[in-house]
């Protein structure tokens, strides 16, 4: 990592999601022009990469903790373009390679992926492996029959799904291997907070984590939960008193069991309970409109 200059305001940075490993860092760059899809050549500590640039920032706006040494040296020009076809090429042979010195050599890893830098001196063969490796020997052998630098680099069952890639349960491509550039922690009190079944079998992932999705919303369920009346919280409504017995986190409302026994859907600002507060949703800032008049009073209806 390197630090900010804030003495010169006008440095421009570029934010590079380099193209095997997924994952993007700020890197100075000269070109004042650059737009965001585009692919450029940069020089980093490993040498020189591909990337896409994701967008153009100052020295002001630019993320610290994402700032790693290097630059980006020119945009993909057509001759480049001809050169990554022939590495991509050695890549697929490469992958052939190292398959048949792990299976003759009986490591117990996986490989997922094979890189070769762009300058062609190096490869980086990705693996995932339940315990560390000794691939001392198959580096040995890798070095002789490809005749490069070569590093092999373990990798944790979140990135093996980034690089493979698949389906979700929502039936689209995993987040992870299309937009996501970084993992955020997942826990499981974010399922907790959303009302969701405490079923770590549902709620993983491809990957066997808790799925990077269930962080999307949290802050949001985390504010209404602040706002909201407890579980069995008595509460007084336009009909009467009664105790609230479930959430509709969407619509800003909880669901209330009057004394009579019947259940019906208010918006939070339609109760009066004890840690009461102003709830700054749209819904509630808007209360004065009549936008909630269709769900308020609204009866649960139950299957037969």
């Amino acid at each position: 990592m390197i630090k900010k200059e804030s003495s010169n305001k006008n440095l421009l940075y570029a934010q590079i999601l380099f193209r095997k490993i997924q994952k993007a860092y700020y890197l100075r760059t000269s070109i004042e022009d650059l737009k965001p899809t585009e692919l450029v050549v940069a020089k980093t500590e490993r040498g020189l990469e591909i990337g896409e640039v994701l967008e153009v920032c100052n020295s002001e706006e630019v993320k610290l903790d994402s700032v790693i040494e290097g630059r980006v040296v020119r945009r993909l020009e057509d001759e480049d373009l001809e050169k990554l076809k022939e590495l991509q090429k050695k890549e697929e042979e490469a992958f052939k390679i190292c398959a048949e010195e792990i299976s003759n050599l009986s490591l117990p890893m996986k490989l997922l992926d094979v890189e070769y830098l762009f300058d062609g001196k190096k490869a980086v063969f990705y693996f995932s492996a339940p315990e560390r490796v000794d691939f001392r020997e198959l580096v040995k052998v890798l070095v002789r029959r490809l005749k490069i630098k070569v590093e092999l680099r373990q990798v944790g069952v979140r990135d093996e799904a980034k690089m493979i890639g698949g389906l979700g349960p929502c039936g689209l491509r995993l987040c992870c291997s299309t937009f996501l550039t970084k993992f955020e922690s997942v826990s499981v009190s974010m399922a907790k907070n959303q009302g969701l079944p405490l079923n770590t079998f549902k709620l993983s992932g491809l990957c066997g984590r808790l799925m990077c999705c269930l962080s999307y919303e949290h802050d949001n369920y985390e504010d209404f939960l602040k706002n909201a009346p407890e579980i069995n919280e008595e509460v007084e409504t336009p009909d009467g008193k009664g105790k609230v017995v479930g959430y509709q986190f969407v619509k800003c409302a909880a669901e209330v069991e009057l004394e009579s026994g019947a259940r019906k859907i208010y918006p939070l600002h339609e109760l009066d309970y004890a840690k009461k507060s102003k709830c700054e949703c749209p819904g509630c800032l808007n209360a004065s409109t009549g936008e909630f008049s269709k769900i308020a009073g609204q009866d649960i209806i139950k299957e037969q």
